[in-house]
């Protein structure tokens, strides 16, 4: 039974208490919005090696066509150390590589390739980051539980088909949205979330769906020190293993 619909229009009616004792802290307005698809995507077979996914290919997932690698050494570790040069990059893109309808069609005989990287999104203390994140038809359109560690969000608004800047912000529910840290990106559809990054660090995102993650459909923000030992980050402590 299909019951994309049913269960977006059920996730729509939560609401957050909003209450002197329990106030809703939903940022009102944003410093940077990334957009992103995510897919689940073929890749084509190198030369001389049989693939064992669809059409002789290779199963992968991406957020703006970007595949996660997960690195050999810690991201924490390299960026308190500095030792970033070779474990990740920042330039995460704010944005689709291309647009097209994301929703609609069947695109299994277009090129489903993606890129590899580790590629993360930079932020300074107490940027309020919106993230709107986009299911897209390829292979399967699907509901993704995206998960993010290090901070809770507000999911301010969802729908059905594909997200519009210019119109869907208008609708957003800016008074007492959800607070969660993992949301449910309807089927077909579209989830915008809101954060303020006041948590330093090196915080995941990814699918819940724990084979999306392994293929790649993952990515990563950067959260600077503010100011003073309360908005830094921690050392490790001195017994902390190597890696």
């Amino acid at each position: 039974m299909e019951d994309t619909a049913f269960a977006t229009k059920f996730s729509d009616k939560i609401r957050s208490l909003a209450s002197s004792q329990y106030p809703c802290n939903v940022p009102k307005t944003i410093d940077k919005r990334v957009i992103t698809t995510i897919s689940l995507n073929l890749q084509d077979c190198p030369e001389n090696k049989n693939c064992s996914g669809l059409k002789g290919k290779s199963f992968y997932a991406s957020m703006n066509n970007q595949s996660f690698v997960r690195p050999s050494i810690s991201i924490l570790e390299s960026y308190y150390k500095n030792l970033t040069k070779g474990s990740f990059s920042s330039g995460f893109p704010e944005k689709p590589p291309n647009n097209f309808d994301y929703t609609g069609g069947d695109p299994l005989t277009q090129n489903m390739n993606t890129k590899f990287g580790t590629k993360l999104i930079v932020l300074p203390y107490g940027t309020n980051l919106e993230i709107v994140l986009q299911d897209t038809s390829f292979l399967n359109l699907e509901n993704h539980p995206i998960h993010v560690h290090g901070h809770n969000f507000f999911i301010v608004g969802r729908g059905l088909g594909n997200f519009n800047e210019a119109r869907d912000p208008k609708r957003y529910n800016l008074v007492d949205p959800p607070e969660r840290n993992t949301v449910a990106v309807p089927s077909g559809g579209w989830a915008a979330i809101r954060i303020k990054a006041d948590n330093p660090g090196v915080w995941f995102i990814h699918c819940h769906l724990e084979q999306h993650t392994s293929w790649g459909l993952a990515t990563g923000f950067i959260v600077h020190n503010g100011q003073g030992p309360s908005q830094s980050l921690l050392p490790p402590p001195q017994d902390l293993p190597s890696c």
